[in-house]
This record gives C-alpha cells, sequence and structure tokens, in this order.
C-alpha cells in the first residue's frame, strides 16, 4: 500500500477571511480616491515646497529667547486652564456616567439622557465649545476652561460608565442591605471599586486638556494661544518658534507625568 503524500500550506486566514479583507482594503482605496476626486485636492508645484519649508525654518532661526519672559504668564495660564477644566469635567461626568451605566441609572429615561450628554460633548470639538463660551463669557480663560471641562465630560463619562457597567454589583447590594443611602451606596459599594480607573482617566484626559488648551487663544479663550496667535499674524517668526519649543516642553513633561501618575494607580 502506497503512502500519499498530501502537503499543506497554512494560512492565517482561511479564503473567507482573505477575501472580506481584501474587500475591505478595495472599499477603503476607493472611499480615498472618491474623496481625493471629489475635493479637486492637487499637488501642484511640488518642486517649490522644500524652499519654501526652508525659507520658514531659516525665518524661525534662531528662536527668540528674550521672549520667553512675555511667555511665561500665559504659559501659566494654560496650565490652570487645563487643571481647571479638567477638575469641573471630573465633577460633572461622576453623575453622566452613573446616568448612562445600565446598572445604575435609574430608567430607560436617564440611560439614553446620559448617553445623549456623552454624545452632544464628545461630537463637538474643544475649540468650538470656546468659540461658544466665549460668546457667552466674553474672551478670557474662564471661556476656555468651561470648554475644556464639556468637552471632556463625554470622554470620562462614557469610559467612566463602562467601568461602571463591570463592577461587582453584589458588593452594591450588600451596601444596600446594610440599609445605606443613596449616597452612602455610591461612595462606599460604587466609587471604591472605580476609583483606579476614575483616576487614571482624570491624569489621561488632563494630559489631553494640556495639549488643547494650547490653542484656545486662537479664539480669545486665554492661554498661551493669545500669544502664538499674535506672533503669527505678526509674522514674528522667531517668536513662533520660541513658543512651539515652549509648547513642545510642557507637552513633554505633560506626557511623563500623566505616564507616571497612571503606574501609580495600576
Amino acid at each position: 500500500m502506497s503512502e500519499v503524500d498530501v502537503s499543506t500550506t497554512w494560512r492565517r486566514f482561511d479564503r473567507r477571511r482573505r477575501i472580506g479583507r481584501f474587500v475591505g482594503v478595495l472599499g477603503a482605496l476607493v472611499v480615498f480616491l472618491a474623496s481625493w476626486r471629489y475635493l479637486d485636492m492637487g499637488i501642484t508645484n511640488v518642486e517649490t515646497v522644500p524652499r519654501e519649508i526652508n525659507d520658514l525654518l531659516t525665518r524661525m532661526y534662531p528662536p527668540d529667547v528674550a521672549y520667553t519672559v512675555e511667555i511665561v504668564e500665559p504659559l501659566i495660564e494654560t496650565l490652570h486652564i487645563a487643571a481647571l477644566g479638567t477638575a469641573g469635567a471630573v465633577v460633572l461626568a461622576v453623575p453622566v456616567a452613573l446616568l448612562a451605566a445600565e446598572n445604575t441609572t435609574p430608567n430607560a429615561a436617564t440611560y439614553w439622557l446620559g448617553k445623549l450628554i456623552v454624545t452632544v460633548s464628545r461630537s463637538v470639538n474643544t475649540i468650538i465649545w470656546a468659540l461658544i463660551f466665549v460668546v457667552v463669557f466674553g474672551s478670557g480663560p474662564l471661556a476656555g476652561a468651561v470648554a475644556i471641562a464639556f468637552r471632556s465630560v463625554g470622554f470620562l463619562g462614557k469610559l467612566l460608565g463602562e467601568e461602571i457597567e463591570e463592577i461587582d454589583f453584589g458588593q452594591v447590594e450588600a451596601v444596600r442591605a446594610a440599609g445605606a443611602s443613596s449616597v452612602q451606596v455610591l461612595l462606599y459599594g460604587i466609587l471604591p471599586q472605580v476609583k483606579p480607573a476614575l483616576v487614571g482617566l482624570s491624569v489621561y484626559r488632563w494630559d489631553i486638556n494640556v495639549r488643547d488648551s494650547t490653542i484656545l487663544g486662537f479664539v480669545g479663550a486665554g492661554g498661551i494661544g493669545v500669544q502664538l496667535f499674535r506672533a503669527v499674524n505678526a509674522f514674528a517668526w522667531q517668536s513662533v518658534a520660541m513658543i512651539l519649543i515652549v509648547i513642545l516642553g510642557v507637552v513633554l513633561a505633560s506626557e511623563g507625568i500623566s505616564a507616571y501618575a497612571r503606574r501609580l494607580v495600576r
């Protein structure tokens, strides 16, 4: 009896999944090309791009180090805007998350109310919120802090709500069975279980808000963005370079602080 030599070729995906992936990539390419054609985007004078970049960098060098004195106060204001906006968002996000979590919301109406708040907050960019609140409160850091808070509520409310849905509800029932009030159930049955996630998400959002607050000055919402806007309008490119270097330093520092703080709460 002769042996039959059967050779098999290993493939990561079966034929159906390979076809599906190919169709997906092809569809994405079609959408990209259709969008490019619809927008009538064309790259003209490509040969001038290196020259223009070199010209801009030449105008920025050397950075105006003496200008640093003028941007210290706006920089501090930027950090305060991010801190106050994040703190306000945390306070607002906890009740929103409780409404948006299926296991803590009182009824279907409050559940969809929580989802609506999360969606509205997340669907509007920070700079748009800043434009709205500049009209309401006038130009200045208050509009910036409120814009940061409103934009962050959706982010924190959504992720914290998902964390609340994953808690051990047996602990909540045990606290409730002991005769605790609704506030006590929240303080002793729910928040202790989501505290690490709340701290981690708050620090992460603060890190994002530091970056967002650097550009709010473009619409009059305070911070270092005001100085950047003025410098760009005045074609003071050496001052622009110094502002960008300072912003980069602040962002890198906030990244490091955020990463360290998240490691502490794990």
